[in-house]
């Protein structure tokens, strides 16, 4: 069963040195099989388990965006009408049996640290997944999404986007629930008491998301869904 929402029983660190730190090469046929297994399998959620329910953005596909080989493990983005995360799984030397669902582990890329949280589904094993939009009424095509994904696979690899805080799954998806405020919105809401008059009168207009995703985009902007932020800005 899907686990993303589940509360951790431990957080275990795997971080490593920034170090070699380069996705390795991967045959194409081995990302291929991957790729056919993952997506069918979370088709097979939506039709059975997930599509008549309210937070499902009918207008996004299921799909597997910049699979590759990462350190010992396999990296991709799984985007779903429900959700899209980063997403790992074990590789050809890895076994992730002893790995309780439900646990944390924090992985390091070139970006900074990041936590997964372990999860478990039938015709795919043990994996471990890092939210990063959750639901995606943010979005309001497929290719939104996709694109989207594409700029966040690298900028996950973009050593300039380091950060001091590690990113939490948990807290990526209190913002995106409303029960934690987005830090992008307070910093630039008017409303806000702690703005002077100068400050706001300094807050520039917003970008299209066409352009925003040509710029640079911080590790906190990124998985915080920044370059989605301005509701009017949807294509």
């Amino acid at each position: 069963m899907i686990t993303e929402r589940a509360p951790t029983e431990a957080i275990k660190s795997t971080a490593e040195p920034l170090k070699n730190m380069q996705p390795k090469a991967l045959a194409q046929s081995i990302i291929d099989d991957k790729v056919t297994i993952l997506e069918s399998a979370f088709n097979k959620i939506y039709k059975e388990r997930m599509h008549d329910i309210p937070i499902i953005n009918d207008k996004i596909e299921v799909r597997v965006i910049g699979f590759q080989q990462w350190q010992n493990s396999y990296l991709c983005i799984m985007i779903t009408p429900w959700f899209m995360n980063l997403m790992l799984l074990p590789g050809k030397t890895e076994n992730w049996d002893e790995k309780r669902e439900t646990t944390a582990n924090t992985h390091t890329f070139p970006s900074g640290n990041y936590q997964f949280l372990v999860g478990f589904e039938p015709g795919i094993g043990k994996y471990q997944m890092c939210s990063l939009f959750s639901p995606m009424f943010e979005f309001s095509d497929n290719d939104a999404a996709v694109e989207t994904a594409k700029v966040a696979i690298t900028e996950l690899m973009n050593k300039e986007n380091t950060e001091e805080a590690d990113i939490d799954s948990r807290q990526l998806e209190a913002i995106w629930n409303g029960t934690e405020a987005h830090p992008d919105k307070i910093a630039t809401d008017p409303s806000q008491d702690t703005l002077t008059k100068e400050q706001t009168d300094n807050i520039e207009a917003p970008k299209p998301l066409s352009e925003k995703m040509q710029e640079p985009i911080s590790r906190r902007r990124l998985l915080r869904g920044a370059i989605m932020l301005d509701d009017d800005e949807k294509h």
